[in-house]
């Protein structure tokens, strides 16, 4: 297969149904020769911040010289995106040969009859096949959806788990009820492997607390850090930070949002952790590395006068912490709001939170079957004062917000990956 091709046999032959569940991914491996097996992995879950997570450690580890590879999802504009190596995306010939590995594999567990491995499970298993033969010192690998069951457990003996914030979504996979989702998100931790946590509610941590126990898996957690803010504005944040592992002074964040500090130290919290199993930093490496973390589409700025803001809130706790973003750096701004989401989000509640901060709308769709029709979240915001488009089609949404914004305002889009991703590459056409 060609690169179109394997992009063809990803989304037409195999198709985006989800089926959690770790044997299909078990037989796939085996078939590849156990890939996984031969990887020093952080394996990281999540409701929200694992990717900012994951881009914040892979450019520590790259600074500090390790070969460093790095997995995500869902990918905003190229599949490539998720094969990461110090950086570098796999280049197109390299995803096509790999994929085209990695089919046949498949094929052959059919032809055994055995269940076809999901998209995500077949692209996954692509990715610990190539970083493998890369010879990649460290992988860090983000969970798809929960861990317990996602394709990515797959890997048994991890050297360190990092768990970060917690909070409502993906309902139907992964239960009604925080103490459901903690559950399934504790299910990455291994015996004898470390566990970093975000810091948490307390009904999650003494879940985390206690599967962390029952494994033998020391468990560390940032509730002592204090931080200091000394700066934040859109060049990023200068903040003070000391927990009992360690003390930084004015440590530059470049990502954007009072939620990416804890995120930030999390991570360094993971990086001591790190050090005690023979992966050793120093401090510079450390801040370098994060000075340099770039995470796309999360509180990201695409343009200038207006100001546009692109960021992948997608569920309540991600557009509430948006909301309190905006009002700590753009609190004087006349914003014009786009948002598209998914049918099967909590959107009544994403609206609510954040819609109050716009002065006007425009309503749109993502590039998803699973999207919600802008006609039908017009009807749920209803506000007689409010002025609100309705641009299904994101593009047109996206000419019509510059039309209504004069040069002084801002246009911030949210509400879905899928959409931040087409119109990321729509507007960064115009470069």
């Amino acid at each position: 297969m060609d690169y179109n091709e394997s992009i063809q046999y990803l989304e037409e032959e195999i198709g985006f149904a989800s089926c959690p569940g770790l044997e299909r991914i078990t037989d796939l491996m085996v078939k590849l020769g156990n890939p996984e097996k031969k990887l020093k992995v952080v394996h990281i879950a999540g409701t929200n911040g694992k990717g900012s997570a994951a881009a914040m450690l892979s450019s520590i580890l790259k600074e500090a010289g390790y070969r460093t590879a790095c997995y995500t999802s869902p990918h905003l504009e190229r599949y490539n995106e998720r094969f990461l190596i110090n950086g570098q995306e796999i280049s197109n010939d390299a995803f096509a040969a790999i994929m085209s590995r990695t089919k046949l594999a498949c094929q052959q567990l059919v032809a055994e009859g055995k269940e076809a491995p999901t998209l995500f499970e077949v692209i996954t298993g692509a990715a610990f096949l190539y970083f493998a033969e890369e010879n990649v010192d460290i992988a860090v690998i983000e969970v798809g959806l929960g861990g317990r069951f996602d394709a990515t457990n797959v890997i048994e003996n991890p050297i360190l788990s990092i768990i970060m914030s917690i909070s409502m979504d993906h309902t139907d996979f992964l239960g009604n009820s925080i103490e459901q989702i903690a559950g399934e998100k504790a299910g990455i931790i291994k015996k004898n492997c470390p566990v970093v946590l975000y810091s948490q509610e307390e009904i999650v941590y003494n879940i985390i607390k206690d599967q962390a126990l029952s494994f033998n898996a020391p468990l560390f957690c940032t509730k002592d850090a204090e931080v200091l803010i000394s700066s934040q504005t859109l060049e990023g944040t200068i903040f003070h930070v000391k927990s009992t592992l360690f003390t930084y002074e004015s440590l530059f964040l470049p990502l954007l949002g009072q939620h990416q500090i804890q995120n930030c130290v999390t991570i360094l919290e993971a990086c001591e952790v790190l050090k005690k199993s023979g992966y050793p930093f120093t401090k510079n490496q450390i801040q370098v590395g994060i000075s340099k973390a770039f995470w796309a589409g999360r509180m990201e700025i695409c343009k200038k006068n207006p100001l546009v803001i692109l960021d992948g809130a997608h569920n309540v706790d991600g557009i509430r912490r948006l909301a309190e973003n905006v009002s700590t750096y753009f609190g004087n701004k006349k914003i014009t709001l786009i948002l598209g989401v998914l049918g099967d989000k909590e959107y009544e509640k994403m609206a609510r939170l954040i819609v109050p901060f716009a002065s006007q709308v425009v309503l749109t769709e993502p590039h998803s079957e699973r999207k919600l029709d802008a006609k039908k979240l017009a009807n749920i915001i209803q506000s007689k004062e409010l002025p609100i488009y309705i641009e299904p089609k994101l593009e047109n949404a996206y000419q019509e917000a510059l039309k209504i914004t004069d040069e002084t305002g801002m246009i911030l889009c949210c509400g879905s990956l899928y959409m931040i991703g087409a119109l990321r590459s729509y507007i960064l056409s115009f470069k």
